[in-house]
């Protein structure tokens, strides 16, 4: 069994997409992740249960919601033809910002639980030889919370591999555009193509197993309480 063009061009598409996406994930994650860890403010439980909602949310929902945002006659739409640009549903850019919604809490929730704990002495002994916040936060608190951002890596990425019902809503199905690896194994089995979707899902098994192997292999002190 081999696999074909079409299939190759949905695993690059896919890698490309995940690499992307964490990146962005990692970015955006570790100042509300830090936040989150640090605040005492009112609105903590707010901002958790957002960011929290793809856990339990089905992708469908989620993607629903996009398309009406990001659509012709969604806010986000109408500035971006305001703007000049194109829409971004059926993109890859609106798979990105799909993604991004979607495989937020895979990465705030590690990185958070590493946060925690640190615990406030190593920061408050830096406060103490005069270190200033933003060098509390990149000489201290960064490095060690280094194992759980890690684990958040990986299960971002992970994550963003294996989706399906968001990439389908705001994507569709476009080859070489918006066809990710898990569009590719759902045409095979509606073309009764069962042997090659088989051996595409060999590949997306043992893909997770080696996420999962690396997640557990990890220090305990970076699985933290989530995603390992």
């Amino acid at each position: 069994m081999m696999l074909t063009e079409a299939d190759w061009s949905t695993i690059t598409l896919t890698l490309h997409l995940a690499s992307i996406v964490t990146l962005l994930l990692l970015i955006i994650g570790i100042p509300i992740a830090w936040w989150l860890a640090k605040t005492t403010s009112k609105f903590k439980g707010v901002v958790s249960a957002l960011v929290a909602l793809p856990l339990i949310l089905p992708p469908t929902v989620i993607g629903f919601y996009l398309l009406l945002l990001l659509g012709p006659n969604g806010p986000v739409g109408e500035f971006m033809q305001w703007l000049g640009l194109g829409l971004l549903p059926f993109t890859f850019e609106g798979l990105v910002i799909a993604s991004l919604f979607y495989s937020l809490p895979f990465v705030v929730q590690p990185i958070q639980n590493a946060f925690e704990s640190i615990g406030p002495r190593p920061v408050e002994v830096a406060a103490t030889l005069r270190a200033a916040p933003w060098e509390r936060f990149f000489y201290v608190a960064l490095p060690l919370a280094k194992p759980g951002i890690i684990t958040a890596a990986v299960l971002g990425f992970a994550h963003t591999v294996g989706e399906f019902g968001i990439v389908l809503m705001i994507g569709g199905n476009i080859p070489e555009e918006t066809k990710v690896i898990s569009l590719q194994i759902y045409d095979h089995v509606e073309a009764l193509d069962y042997a090659q979707a088989h051996y595409l899902s060999g590949i997306m098994m043992l893909f997770s197993f080696i996420v999962l192997f690396i997640l557990y292999s990890l220090p305990k002190s970076s699985s933290m309480r989530y995603g390992a």
